[in-house]
């Protein structure tokens, strides 16, 4: 009998090292995403977070590390290599654009496609019904939540396997984040995994599979989500008890 060969992780980052300038804002940095799953990186500001997410999607190069895609290394890939490789990224700030129409972020949203761009957006609208009765609207006329949520759904028009999000529930009002959090659900239960970074610790790794926390531009802890909200350590340090 032939040994089953495990498949590889949806993205991987291995021994990532990336700054802006001299000194390294990451260091030796490792984690995984598997099909199927939510992972979130938590830790204070200023630990590399929103950094790390970068380097992966390709605005910073690595200086030392691998990125991997279903075990494909696309290491110092651009971004719209890497779009066309499954990933998307929804950056916490100027995620949208403005001047534009809902659809015509939609649109905008599935620019490398050849066809199906209607029946994807029809696909968008039934996962995010609150888009459906705005398509006309201003984008710029949106609530903060209903950007978020437009910003989410322009994303997933190139039909990402991989989703990065950058603090998708930033100044959002408690109301609005449960609803963000919902899509997020929502998005991976119909099959995109997804990679975010997250303030709101306790919420975000309520939802989530698996988790990794960084501090000063490393490694500290990972495992799954219910273990790292269980944590003393995380819950003293990251979750304000």
């Amino acid at each position: 009998m032939s040994a089953v060969v495990a498949a590889p992780p949806a993205l991987a980052a291995e021994g990532i090292t990336s700054g802006y300038s001299e000194t390294p804002v990451v260091r030796d940095v490792s984690l995984a995403v598997a099909r199927g799953e939510i992972v979130t990186i938590i830790g204070p500001n200023g630990a590399g977070k929103s950094t790390l997410l970068k380097t992966i999607f390709g605005f910073l190069r690595a200086r030392t590390g691998r990125v991997r895609v279903d075990g494909a290394d696309v290491t110092g890939l651009p971004p719209e290599r890497l779009v066309r490789r499954g990933l998307a990224f929804v950056p916490q700030t100027d995620n949208i654009f403005a001047s534009l129409s809902v659809r015509e972020n939609l649109a905008m949203g599935g620019f490398t496609r050849e066809d199906g761009v209607e029946a994807r957006t029809e696909w968008v609208l039934q996962v995010f019904p609150v888009l459906a009765d705005r398509l006309g609207e201003r984008a710029g006329r949106l609530s903060g939540g209903q950007r978020q949520t437009l910003a989410l759904a322009r994303a997933l028009m190139l039909e990402p396997s991989i989703l990065l999000l950058d603090e998708p529930s930033a100044s959002l009002s408690p109301v609005m984040v449960e609803s963000v959090f919902a899509n997020i659900v929502e998005i991976n239960r119909r099959g995109t995994a997804v990679l975010m970074i997250e303030q709101n610790a306790r919420q975000a790794l309520a939802i989530s599979h698996r988790g990794y926390v960084l501090t000063n531009g490393q490694n500290r802890l990972e495992g799954p989500a219910a273990e790292l909200l269980a944590s003393d350590e995380v819950r003293r340090l990251y979750l304000g008890e």
